[in-house]
């Protein structure tokens, strides 16, 4: 499973997504997009967002900490 969190280090619902995927054991790739330009203009085109976080799944855009999306994606153990 391939896992981007697109996220801001003073939000508290990526901190709430990253929180999440370590419970679930996940492996992501945290992309600060406060600092990071280029993560920040992924995120928008992929997106369509400019608000964090965005979470991106195998392919799979989740827009803010949505649980149930996530738990769809991710199973729920």
């Amino acid at each position: 499973m391939k896992c981007k969190v697109y996220s801001t280090p003073t939000c508290p619902f990526c901190k709430m997504a990253k929180a999440y995927l370590e419970a679930k054991g996940i492996p992501f790739e945290d992309l600060d997009v406060s600092s990071d330009p280029v993560a920040r203009e992924e995120m928008i085109q992929r997106s369509g967002q400019m608000g964090v976080p965005v979470i991106h799944i195998d392919g799979q855009i989740v827009i803010g900490f949505d649980k149930e999306r996530l738990d769809s994606l991710v199973g729920k153990s």
